[in-house]
């Protein structure tokens, strides 16, 4: 027995600043189709998804919540609505997922990093330039789009810090080749826009380090700085493999990826700087990226940061996973911008699924109970000659003409055109899909069974169900329906593998008649397989009525979001509540085992002095302080630090100081002003 083909798939690892949104699910969903395509079809698939963990945005996130930024990102990725939640829920059946905060990754990027250094295509320097903190990019002023950020348009601001860079520069004609004379990067389109935009005026090193936050993964040969985005990031297709590290042990069997389908707005980065980072570590590379558009909504880019998102969990538990997954990639082609609206959905789902799909399996189903009860009369299935037509068309893609004449009444005549039709269907479906044209794959499954549909008017069942000598035809024109049904479902399963799998069970199909193999085979359903009807596939839907709901769904979601909005905020009541005092500091010292907390003691005016613990040391020394007046809030409610009760807070303001470090100042009044003055 010969090994199986191997192919390996992955999506973006998705950045967990806040819950995912439909473009996230449009991208993993298509992702799914294409890993169940290729176990249909016999490979042995790797499909990979996860998330990218690190960074300044994440840090400041956590800081706002109060949360570390791990405890912050295992909310969002493990949590309730989480994204190993949704992709639950959207049948996604990933066989790995990987999270940069991952001990056996981290250790690997460490290792990557100081290879590429030790190579010298890493070096320090200092980076001057615009940074948008939202896409957590930099750029020079020649690439800003009217002085702002020319992927997401929000503004950037200056940004000054030690480094290290990639030699990206060193690659630049290497990647030009790349994209220019391979078909590397598809759509074939984002090829210009690549070269023109990013190597041609000069393609110019990569920082990859920073010194201004935390939340990273530590250059291990110089405290202080972080591994920034890109390398963490993107080895990640290596380093869930084993690469580097002893958690797998399947990189030589998978890599190079097949494909990596991604968002065109990381386009640059797969396109350019992974390559040239896999040829600096004298890899491999993988065989295509594919940068697929966006889904808008009102015309413009769905975004987080924008509010402008379509929550996943809404639609698929309202219409169903298989509805939503189906609609993602039917009504947008996979390369080019879709605009998203609600009114497209329900149509769809009316229209394709209720109309034409749920329709003729439903009549099919209880036009078999109705006039033959479970099964069919044997001897009903595929005529020889019918085996052998389809056989023909299928060896000849189709493209075959036939000869055979019949009167414009013949019924043989429609039997013809639909077996030459299904014949075809899966060839045809290969080809679309080897190209990644999922729209164009689905459309035609339901051009069969739009003609299978049109199939039971020709033929009118119910008026042959009343002519005893018609029987026999009948039953035939019923096999040739559920023969339709069945590799319809095969080739839809990718797209719909709950629905199918109900659609198999009504048809009585076995595993055998679920193949790749048996959707090239006319005739492979039993004439005596069992079939029952079941429920109703996709319900019709009231539009009108649904749209009514949706919109006060989405008013109340709007009003509740402003309502938490509001909650965050306080009156002048609250914030007169708050008690403000001018304190001596007595004493000051720092509190053993812990490198930021300074243990004060104040003269608040009180007649006794009190404890103030705060977390300061790495900006002042305590002997600095001792005889200084401070301002502390006195009636926050007393809590333990490192053992120590703190019975207020000392009041503080941050600024961002040079090289994009936060400098730190302690409110200090004029050492005239009496302890246990009230501020207001």
């Amino acid at each position: 027995m010969s090994e199986k083909k191997k192919f390996y798939i992955t999506t973006p690892i998705y950045y967990p600043s806040d819950k995912l949104h439909i473009g996230h699910a449009y991208c993993t969903v298509a992702t799914d189709a294409m890993a169940r395509y290729k176990r249909l079809c016999g490979y042995d698939v790797m499909f990979l998804t996860g998330t990218d963990e690190h960074g300044q945005k994440i840090e400041d996130k956590a800081k706002a919540a109060g949360v570390s930024p791990k405890e912050y990102v295992d909310n969002i990725v493990e949590g309730p609505q989480g994204v190993k939640d949704l992709w639950k829920l959207m049948n996604i059946s990933n066989d790995r997922f990987i999270r940069t905060t991952d001990d056996y990754h981290v250790a690997a990027i460490q290792k990557i990093f100081k290879k590429m250094y030790e190579k010298g295509d890493i070096y320090k320097g200092k980076y001057v330039g615009k940074y948008c903190k939202p896409c957590e990019s930099f750029w020079t002023e020649s690439q800003l789009v009217d002085g702002k950020c020319p992927d997401c348009g929000r503004e950037v601001q200056d940004a000054e810090e030690e480094a290290y860079f990639f030699r990206l520069s060193k690659y630049a004609d290497r990647i030009q080749d790349l994209l220019e004379n391979t078909d590397f990067l598809e759509p074939r389109s984002r090829v210009n826009e690549m070269v023109n935009n990013f190597i041609k005026p000069g393609l110019e090193d990569l920082c990859v380090s920073r010194t201004s936050f935390q939340w990273g993964i530590p250059v291990d040969f110089d405290p202080g700085h972080v591994v920034y985005v890109w390398i963490d990031a993107l080895f990640n297709y290596t380093t869930a493999l084993g690469f580097m590290n002893d958690k797998y042990d399947d990189f030589e069997k998978y890599w190079p990826a097949d494909v990596h389908f991604i968002g065109k707005e990381i386009v640059r980065f797969h396109s350019i700087i992974w390559p040239a980072m896999l040829m600096s570590m004298e890899m491999p590379l993988p065989k295509k990226v594919f940068g697929h558009g966006w889904l808008l909504l009102d015309g413009g880019k769905m975004s987080k940061s924008k509010g402008n998102v379509v929550d996943p969990y809404l639609l698929a538990q309202r219409y169903g996973v298989d509805s939503l997954r189906y609609f993602l990639l039917r009504e947008f082609p996979f390369g080019t911008d879709g605009n998203f609206s609600n009114e497209a959905l329900i149509g769809r789902i009316n229209t394709d699924l209720a109309n034409d799909l749920g329709n003729l399996v439903s009549r099919t189903t209880a036009m078999v109970g109705k006039y033959f009860g479970a099964h069919l009369p044997a001897g009903c299935g595929a005529t020889g000659d019918e085996a052998d037509l389809a056989n023909l068309v299928a060896q000849s893609m189709g493209n075959v003409g036939l000869s055979m004449q019949f009167p414009e009444d013949d019924p043989q005549k429609f039997d013809v055109e639909l077996i030459a039709m299904a014949a075809q269907l899966r060839n045809t479906y290969e080809d679309k899909m080897e190209q990644y044209a999922f729209q164009d794959a689905l459309m035609e499954v339901f051009k069969l069974i739009g003609r299978a549909n049109k199939y039971i008017d020709e033929n009118k069942p119910w008026a042959l169900a009343k002519d005893e000598t018609q029987q026999d035809r009948l039953a035939h024109v019923l096999y040739n329906l559920l023969e339709c049904v069945r590799i319809s479902a095969v080739l839809l399963t990718p797209f719909m593998p709950e629905t199918c799998e109900k659609i198999f069970a009504q048809i009585g199909a076995g595993d055998s008649q679920r193949t790749w193999e048996s959707a090239g085979v006319w005739g492979a359903l039993s004439d005596q397989a069992p079939v029952s009807k079941g429920e109703n596939l996709f319900p019709r839907i009231d539009a009108a009525k649904e749209l009514e709901e949706l919109a006060a769904l989405e008013e109340a979601a709007k009003a509740e979001a402003a309502a938490k909005a509001e909650s965050e905020y306080i009156t002048i009541d609250d914030f007169a509540k708050v008690k403000f005092v001018t304190a001596k500091v007595l004493s000051c010292e720092a509190v053993k085992k812990s490198k930021k907390l300074l243990r004060f003691t104040l003269d608040c005016g009180e007649g006794q002095p009190r404890q103030i613990l705060s977390g300061i040391h790495e900006y002042y020394e305590p002997e600095d302080l001792i005889g200084k007046t401070v301002v502390a809030c006195v009636n926050l409610a007393p809590r333990k630090m490192m053992g120590l009760e703190s019975n207020g807070m000392l009041i503080s303001a941050v600024k961002e100081g040079a090289e994009g470090h936060e400098e730190l100042h302690l409110l200090m009044l004029d050492d005239k002003v009496p302890a246990g003055c009230t501020l207001g």
